[in-house]
């Protein structure tokens, strides 16, 4: 009898991270893989499934413009339940800490199936940063039954609540990189296949989170374009398509001949844009791990990180939102006064496999995996 998974997962980050895991699943002839999605984000979650020719077998298609948390939460939770219902699954694995996270293990709760969480246990300790995401983790982490800790750290703060039956894996989105980075790469987008790489310091921009919304943001496109002055610097600034976000940036970053605003970039383009790159400005989760896979340094513009293994290693270092020091900081960066290192404390490339032996081990098959040790 085949051990039956149902995947869970709704935007463009989970699905990065949950493909992987997918894959490696769908390989083993143990499993029968059911992949459900929400669509908690319709286009971006498009792109990643199409790039990787994954088809759900249930697409809720919950997205709608200006939607509430509540909404998401409220309509993921009554679809999944009867999802699940119909399934019965073995166990649901769902991914990190968007709603459709905690929606996906609440409604495999009400059922009483097993819940795997993907990338458990990372922690602020502040519950408004990120928002909703930190209490969306700590929530699942209550309610799973298997934990694939990335770190040695995260797994250490599940210990600290009292969680049992914890993996360390490395992260996904290390494997997903094996997909995607090619030599000699030609980029799908225009306005990347006319960058000078070979003679310009690349700087590769995100910023969209909900707690960067409003002041803090143009603070960050304030210091951009000053620091646009400085020419031998190319900026690529990927604009989350949230109104919120795009406007503010194109009224502030828009036609300076050195600043190039993007729509979101496919998977591809984005992993060889980092892997050419000089440095990396993000309040993203997975960019600060995927970019030091590459060894480039990142600035996270956010008051705190949850993945402060980043920090501790040297290849993270957290700034924040305030204009001169992400002015300060980029200079130091340029005039070589601020060093970084170029460990990788976020994983192997492996993590799927180790998720794949822990489910069958988990289930009473094969030898318990070995965790994810960092090699200095």
């Amino acid at each position: 009898m085949k051990i039956k998974i149902m995947t869970i997962f709704g935007t463009r980050p989970e699905a990065i991270k949950m493909i992987p895991v997918i894959k490696k699943l769908s390989e083993n002839e143990n499993f029968h893989v059911i992949v459900c999605v929400t669509a908690q984000h319709r286009e971006l979650l498009d792109s990643i499934l199409k790039l990787f020719n994954i088809v759900p077998d249930y697409d809720l298609n919950i997205m709608k413009k200006s939607q509430l948390l509540s909404e998401i939460t409220s309509k993921s939770l009554v679809e999944l339940d009867k999802i699940i219902r119909t399934e019965n699954p073995d166990m649901v694995l769902v991914h990190g800490d968007t709603n459709t996270t905690f929606a996906g293990a609440l409604a495999a709760f009400y059922n009483k199936v097993k819940i795997g969480h993907v990338e458990a246990g990372l922690r602020t300790f502040n519950k408004f940063e990120p928002f909703p995401e930190e209490m969306n983790r700590e929530l699942v982490s209550l309610l799973a039954d298997l934990n694939f800790a990335p770190t040695s750290l995260a797994k250490q703060n599940l210990i600290n609540e009292g969680r049992k039956n914890i993996f360390v894996t490395g992260n996904t989105a290390i494997d997903c990189i094996n997909f995607t980075v090619k030599k000699n790469y030609v980029f799908e987008n225009k306005i990347l296949q006319n960058i000078d790489f070979e003679n310009k310091k690349i700087v590769v921009v995100t910023a969209h989170r909900r707690e960067n919304l409003g002041q803090p943001l143009k603070n960050i496109c304030n210091a951009i374009l000053r620091l646009s002055e400085n020419k031998n610097l190319e900026f690529i600034y990927a604009v989350h398509p949230n109104p919120n976000v795009k406007n503010v940036v194109e009224n502030i970053l828009g036609n300076v001949e050195n600043i190039h605003l993007l729509e979101p970039l496919n998977l591809n383009d984005m992993h060889n844009l980092l892997a050419k790159s000089f440095l990396v400005m993000t309040d993203s989760g997975g960019l600060q791990e995927e970019a030091p896979a590459f060894g480039k340094p990142v600035f996270v513009l956010r008051d705190v990180t949850e993945r402060s293994e980043g920090i501790d290693a040297g290849v993270l270092k957290l700034i924040g939102t305030d204009e001169e020091k992400i002015i300060q900081a980029v200079n130091d960066f340029v005039d070589n006064k601020l060093k970084f290192k170029t460990t990788n404390p976020f994983g192997d490339g492996k993590a799927a496999e180790r998720i794949c032996d822990a489910i069958l081990f988990y289930f009473g098959h094969g030898a318990k995996p070995k965790d994810f040790i960092l090699k200095a």
